[in-house]
């Protein structure tokens, strides 16, 4: 290859180098890759924070019932497993995506990137913790076997609450930075 040739293709990669270093996306840019990714990680984890959110409220149901529907402890017990399922990498497509997603570099100021990673761990371990705590409740035959698995639970959820705020705090302060009418994920516990 000719040395002019080299040289022209030096050249050209310097002057791509430049404008991307000097190029900073406007608001509008910014507030467009924010709805993206807004989008994205709220279809990776949603099927997870479901799972959560269906789990607690049969615990809730079966708790209110003083767990006298055998049925209801049954149902309550195969929805807490399989939304654990949900929330492990290795069964969830979704979860694996989320694992595996790179904020927009538009974003990086935002810290979007340790939000994933919170939103990663959120789900799992965490929600599978919970979830499978619940089941744990819900199969508990004896009252002492019943509060040890409430005290677990009660340590889970704590766990759950942490990796949340980890979650919302920055994805907060981009979508208010941003002046967005949004939410972060919904993510219960």
């Amino acid at each position: 290859m000719p040395r002019s040739a080299l040289l022209a293709i030096a050249a050209f990669l310097v002057a791509a180098v430049a404008v991307a270093l000097v190029h900073k996306p406007s608001t509008a840019e910014r507030a467009s890759d924010m709805r993206g990714f807004l989008h994205e990680v709220t279809a990776d984890i949603e099927s997870c924070a479901a799972g959560v959110g269906e789990s607690l409220t049969a615990l809730h149901e079966v708790q209110a019932e003083h767990f006298s529907n055998a049925s209801d402890v049954s149902d309550g017990i195969s929805v807490a497993q399989q939304g654990a399922a949900n929330c492990a990498p290795a069964n969830s497509e979704q979860i694996d995506n989320l694992e595996n997603y790179q904020v927009p570099q538009s974003l990086d100021s935002f810290g979007l990137t340790n939000a994933v990673t919170a939103l990663v761990a959120w789900a799992a371990p965490n929600a599978e913790q919970v979830q499978s705590d619940v089941a744990q409740v819900l199969a508990a035959t004896t009252p002492q076997a019943r509060k040890q698995s409430e005290a677990a639970l009660g340590q889970a959820l704590s766990k759950l609450d942490a990796e949340r705020a980890l979650v919302d705090a920055p994805v907060t302060s981009a979508i208010e930075s941003l002046a967005m009418h949004s939410s972060p994920p919904r993510l219960p516990g």
